[in-house]
């Protein structure tokens, strides 16, 4: 395999002028997508150089408590930005965000790392940091979905919950229709990514292995490895999302608040 083509400031700036073009349309199309464009490049440039030397230092160091660190930051992160886009106003929310989706990623992380991998060391961040990286991205996006689907879901149907309430039925059994099409929402990106993943579409991982000088046949089977794990936290993680917030939309009496 050809070594890895190095990029340098020249090429960066080059690639910048991809978003130039891009820009460039916008304006000529009139969308007034130009300063979201602008300050999305930026800021995603920045962020991704600031990673890079990171972890640079991180995998020098290789020490168990930093890469806790680093991975509990993400993680706060995503739990954050999650909530934010589910809803602001309900209360108790950020810790049942954080739960799911550390719950989620960690049971799925382990599997990968204790019965798949089975580095030399469990927190490896070569290969811990990367991967809990992609969990927890998928599952703050399907925790997103979902629960903002759910929260819609119930205020559009109130009168119709109610109704089951008064004719004898639990406030699960009440809920439960919208909490299932929530959950199944939630796993629509990643499904759908599965029927056409090398098809239509090369992810992100098999390509960067590729670039990097892996054997195809190795990077096939890295992705594989992520994409079933992306499935399974993003399952839990919509599942206890959900749950968390079908238990703050009930008081101890089964009645429907907010």
């Amino acid at each position: 395999m050809d070594n890895l083509i190095s990029l340098d400031t020249t090429d960066l700036v080059l690639c910048l002028g991809m978003i130039g073009m891009a820009i460039a349309l916008s304006l000529w199309q009139k969308l007034e997508l130009e300063k979201q464009l602008a300050y999305s490049a930026v800021r995603s440039l920045m962020q991704l150089i600031a990673v890079g030397y990171i972890l640079n230092i991180v995998f020098a160091i290789d020490n168990w408590l930093v890469v806790l660190g680093i991975l509990v930051m993400m993680i706060t992160i995503a739990s954050i930005v999650t909530r934010n886009r589910i809803d602001k106003k309900l209360q108790g929310l950020l810790p049942v965000v954080f739960l799911s989706i550390i719950s989620s990623s960690a049971f799925t992380l382990g599997y990968v790392i204790l019965l798949i991998l089975q580095p030399d060391k469990w927190y490896e961040p070569r290969y811990l940091i990367p991967l809990a990286g992609m969990l927890f991205g998928n599952a703050m996006n399907g925790a997103s979905l979902a629960g903002d689907r759910f929260l819609n879901a119930v205020n559009q149907n109130r009168l119709e919950i109610e109704t089951h309430l008064c004719l004898g039925a639990t406030a699960k059994q009440a809920i439960s229709p919208y909490q299932k099409e929530a959950i199944r929402t939630g796993l629509i990106p990643t499904l759908n990514n599965m029927v056409v993943i090398g098809l239509v579409s090369l992810p992100g991982m098999f390509t960067g292995q590729v670039l990097g000088g892996s054997d195809p046949l190795d990077a096939a089977s890295y992705q594989i490895m992520i994409l079933f794990a992306i499935v399974l936290a993003n399952l839990i993680s919509t599942i206890l999302v959900t749950e968390g917030i079908y238990k703050r939309l009930f008081n101890q009496d089964s009645q429907l608040i907010g």
